[in-house]
């Protein structure tokens, strides 16, 4: 039962989405050159020197169908082909400088498209809709028979260091945070492996490799805080948040706290996106001038335990 009404779902969605693309592609890839003709132009952009074949594969284009595109790209000076040198049977694709003139129209075309399409939305609608995409395309990209083996664990002896060294890089690589950050973080680190009482902290493992940390730490005898959550860029889209959130506030639960808080800054948009999905609201917010050359908005959210569920 459960699969048939995911099944549904996806259906459903593919019929709206498919609705939206529509009429995107409507206004954007239009005579003389329709979708495509369009995806065709750029796969050769894309794969300069490919093959018809391995454009018509890719794409999913009847045989006869990709000839007659290719005759007509050709004749009107769009494409160029080169014979391969190890098989004389084989012709090798490339844009002409006119071909590439119009490859560039189709992007500006379809990039007004897409701002059309987003201008409504909030910054916050925005990133949960990248993010849903980002997801998506993981999911449907990833090679299913070498998932990557993922641990979730309880930290260990030395694992407090790579924590910290995972907040410096990607706040300072992302977020252009400086070391005053990272300086916080060790200190905050620090005074948890003096006494750990009432919390716990968890690291995600990709393969062996630490990717991503979450913690709880005491802060009265019914109030928890959610701290150190941090993911790897390289591993989203392998439910690995997801994973270290629900582990957190099960701990809670399991230790009988009230009420959970955590701090983050309001530029931090998929995290926000996570906290709301489980039911955190925003409660507080005051500015901070120490970790990068502006002034950030630090966000306090907050997490009703008592009800439980």
């Amino acid at each position: 039962m459960e699969t048939n009404q995911s099944v549904e779902k996806i259906r459903k969605f593919n019929r709206y989405y498919a609705n939206v693309l529509g009429k995107i592609d409507q206004e954007i890839y239009h005579h003389p050159f329709p979708l495509t003709e369009a995806r065709v132009i750029t796969e050769i952009h894309l794969r300069n020197g490919c093959t018809a074949t391995e454009v018509r594969e890719k794409l999913g284009i009847d045989r006869g169908y990709m000839s007659r595109i290719v005759q007509r790209f050709e004749n009107e000076k769009i494409i160029m082909k080169k014979q391969s040198a190890e098989d004389k049977r084989q012709y090798s694709l490339y844009l002409t400088e006119y071909g590439r003139g119009i490859y560039n129209e189709l992007v500006e075309d379809a990039t007004r498209g897409v701002e059309k399409m987003i201008q409504h939305l909030s910054k916050d609608e925005l990133a949960k809709l990248v993010a849903s995409m980002e997801t998506i395309e993981s999911i449907y990209s990833e090679d299913h028979s070498s998932r990557p083996d993922v641990l979730i664990r309880p930290f260990q002896p030395g694992d407090l260091g790579f924590v910290a060294h995972l907040h410096g890089k990607l706040y300072d690589q992302t977020y252009q945070f400086g070391s005053m950050f990272e300086y916080y973080v060790m200190k905050g680190l620090t005074e948890f492996m003096i006494n750990t009482d009432g919390g716990e902290l968890w690291v995600a493992e990709v393969n062996g490799e630490i990717a991503g940390s979450i913690a709880i730490t005491k802060s009265t005898d019914t109030v928890a805080q959610l701290r150190w959550f941090v993911l790897n860029d390289k591993v989203q889209g392998l439910g690995i948040g997801k994973s270290l959130m629900e582990k957190a506030i099960h701990f809670c639960k399991e230790k009988n706290y009230g009420h959970l808080f955590l701090w983050t800054v309001s530029t931090l948009n998929a995290a926000r996106h996570l906290y709301q999905k489980y039911h955190f609201t925003l409660t507080e917010e005051k500015p901070n001038d120490e970790w990068t050359g502006t002034t950030l908005i630090e966000e306090r959210w907050d997490l009703d335990l008592s009800g439980g569920e």
